[in-house]
């Protein structure tokens, strides 16, 4: 089996737009709807799931310049182990951050490390 990192993300523009134009109620039923769904989605998924992952925060950019304050459209993380790169993707084919508009998840493939 080989592992998998997953990257949700969503376009802060959307959020904003969302953050912005949603009232509070709806907000909240619709926080906690995708908290139902995330819990329905990780217990049909938990076998393959090695680290269901967790939200990510604000963000630093280091660089041979400095350090400065950024903005991106990282959301969430998750790894999981798979037979193939396509079975990884299927896993994810069904998660409710795709509810989200403009809403996606980038798969990447965790290869072993090379032996020194």
């Amino acid at each position: 089996m080989k592992r998998f990192f997953a990257l949700f993300q969503i376009p802060a523009s959307v959020m904003d737009d969302w953050k912005k134009n949603t009232k509070p109620d709806e907000m909240k039923a619709a926080s906690e709807k995708m908290m139902r769904d995330w819990e329905k989605w990780t217990k049909a998924h938990e076998k393959s799931l090695l680290d269901r992952g967790a939200p990510l925060g604000k963000t630093k950019r280091v660089t041979s310049s400095g350090i400065s304050d950024i903005r991106n459209d990282l959301n969430w993380y998750s790894i999981v182990e798979a037979e193939s790169h396509d079975a990884a993707a299927k896993i994810f084919s069904d998660n409710p951050h795709l509810q989200i508009p403009q809403a996606f998840i980038e798969i990447m493939e965790i290869p072993p490390l090379p032996q020194m």
